[in-house]
């Protein structure tokens, strides 16, 4: 445990952020797996729809730092093609 009055503080902001974070961890992981779901019923609509949901989740939590940005648009480019896949 922290001793000195700044580290006691730094632990308390750092308990606060980790469970901010975790909530947007887990939307990300539902919205991406709701689009993997989606791109796999074969449903264009559906998969689409699915698709943007998912990179708007992307787009916010990475302009907050809980996720790096090149990986949000990494995933982002990933689920883009593997919709564009389908209408082809």
């Amino acid at each position: 445990m922290a001793n000195h009055k700044s580290a006691k503080k730094r632990a308390r902001q750092d308990l606060k952020r980790a469970a901010r974070n975790k909530t947007s961890r887990t939307r990300v992981k539902s919205a991406l797996k709701s689009a993997g779901i989606a791109l796999d019923s074969g449903d264009a609509a559906a998969a689409t729809t699915a698709v943007r949901t998912a990179e708007g989740i992307l787009r916010r939590v990475a302009s907050k730092g809980v996720i790096p940005k090149k990986r949000a648009s990494r995933i982002t480019s990933r689920l883009a093609k593997r919709r564009n896949a389908m209408s082809s």
